[in-house]
C-alpha cells in the first residue's frame, strides 16, 4: 500500500502496523504491536490539543465511523494527513476496530510553500508600482497647478511605467496557471525569424541599450520559424531581460536550423557574456522563482519559457555560452508535434 495502515482491536492496542506506516513513523513495526494506540500514536492538532481527546471513538457517537483527512502531527514535530476509520458491530454497535490510514505531509507542504511563496512573490512584486502610482497621482492631484507641463508628463509616463508593470505581472500570473493546467493556447504562423529578433533589440535599445551590445545571427535555414507570435514574443522578451541583467558587455541571439527528435526545426539561442549558471543549478532554472544571484524579477520568466515551448512541442535548456557566462537554448519544431 502507498499509505500507512495502523490497526487496533476494540481495545485499542495495535494489533498490526504495514512497513509504510513504520517508514513514516521511523520506527519497527514491532515497536508498536501491543501498546495502545493512542500511546503508539499520540496525534495532536497544530494547537497541541490530543486528537484522540477529540474524537474518542471508544466512548464518542456511536454512529460516528471514522474522520475524513485531518492534518495532524506527533510530539516530535512530524506532520501526517490521517484518515480514521471506525468498525462497528452492526449499525452503530459497539467499536470492533480502528483503522487509522496515514499519507506523508511533505507534498501538501511543499504546496504550501509553493502558495507562500507566490503571494509573497505578488505582495512584493505590487507593493513598489502601486506605490508609485498612488505617489505621483496623489501629488498630481493636489498639486497640479504648481507643476510644469514637462513634470506632469514626466510623471504621467512613470505611471504608465508602472501600469505597464503591473499588467505583465499579472499576464505572467495567468500564464503560470494556464501552463500549470495544461491549457496554454498555441496558435502557429510562419514567422520572419530576423525580423522578430531585430525588433526585441529596439526594444532595449529605444530602452537605453547600446545598439553595439547586440549581435543577432541567422543562420540558413532558419529564416522562418513557426511560433505563435505572442507567445514567441514572451520567450524572446524573458529570454533577452535575463541575458541584459547578467551581461557583462554583450548579447548575442541565433538561429540555426536544428534537426530534433520529433523533425526539423529552429534552434533559438540567448547568451550572454556574464558569470554564468552553475551546473548543479541549472535543473532549478527553469522551475517556478527561481532567482539568479542578482535576485531580480519575479522568478517567472523561465519557467514561462518552457511552457511556452514545450507547448509548441520543442523545449528548452541552458548551458554554458561559448564566451562565457550562460545560453538558453529554445527548441522550435517546423510545425505542431
Amino acid at each position: 500500500m502507498p499509505d500507512g495502515l495502523v490497526a487496533a482491536g476494540a481495545d485499542g492496542i495495535v494489533t498490526s502496523v504495514n512497513p509504510r506506516a513504520a517508514q513514516m513513523l521511523r520506527q519497527p513495526a514491532d515497536a508498536f504491536v501491543g501498546l495502545d494506540i493512542r500511546e503508539a500514536l499520540p496525534l495532536e492538532t497544530r494547537n497541541g490539543e490530543s486528537w484522540w481527546a477529540m474524537t474518542d471513538p471508544w466512548n464518542g457517537l456511536r454512529t460516528r465511523t471514522g474522520h475524513r483527512e485531518k492534518l495532524l502531527q506527533l510530539p516530535s514535530g512530524l506532520e501526517l494527513l490521517v484518515t480514521a476509520r471506525y468498525l462497528r458491530s452492526g449499525r452503530a454497535g459497539p467499536l470492533s476496530a480502528v483503522l487509522v490510514s496515514l499519507r506523508d505531509a511533505e507534498g501538501r507542504r511543499r504546496a504550501e510553500l509553493d502558495h507562500a511563496a507566490l503571494i509573497s512573490t505578488i505582495a512584493h512584486e505590487l507593493r513598489s508600482p502601486l506605490t508609485g502610482v498612488k505617489g505621483f497621482t496623489s501629488t498630481l492631484r493636489r498639486r497640479w497647478s504648481q507643476f510644469t507641463e514637462e513634470q506632469r508628463l514626466t510623471m504621467l509616463e512613470a505611471i504608465d511605467a508602472d501600469a505597464d508593470r503591473l499588467t505583465r505581472l499579472i499576464t505572467d500570473l495567468l500564464d503560470v496557471s494556464r501552463i500549470d493546467a495544461g491549457r496554454l493556447r498555441i496558435h502557429e504562423v510562419p514567422l520572419t525569424t530576423r525580423d522578430i529578433l531585430t525588433r526585441h533589440v529596439e526594444r532595449h535599445v529605444n530602452a537605453g541599450q547600446d545598439a553595439q551590445d547586440f549581435t543577432v545571427t541567422v543562420a540558413a535555414g532558419a529564416e522562418e520559424i513557426y511560433a505563435d507570435p505572442d507567445r514567441l514574443d514572451q520567450v524572446l522578451s524573458n529570454l533577452l531581460e535575463n541575458a541584459v541583467r547578467h551581461k557583462a558587455a554583450c548579447v548575442t541571439l541565433e538561429a540555426a536550423p536544428w534537426e530534433g527528435p520529433t523533425g526539423p526545426g529552429v534552434m533559438l539561442s540567448v547568451s550572454d557574456d556574464g558569470t554564468g549558471i552553475p551546473s548543479e543549478q541549472r535543473r532549478a532554472v527553469f522551475s517556478r522563482f527561481w532567482h539568479g544571484p542578482s535576485g531580480g524579477g519575479t522568478g517567472l520568466g523561465l519557467y514561462i519559457v518552457r511552457g511556452v515551448v514545450e507547448a509548441h512541442g520543442g523545449w528548452a535548456e541552458i548551458d554554458d555560452a561559448p564566451g562565457g557566462g550562460a545560453v538558453v537554448r529554445a527548441f522550435f519544431p517546423g510545425e505542431m508535434v
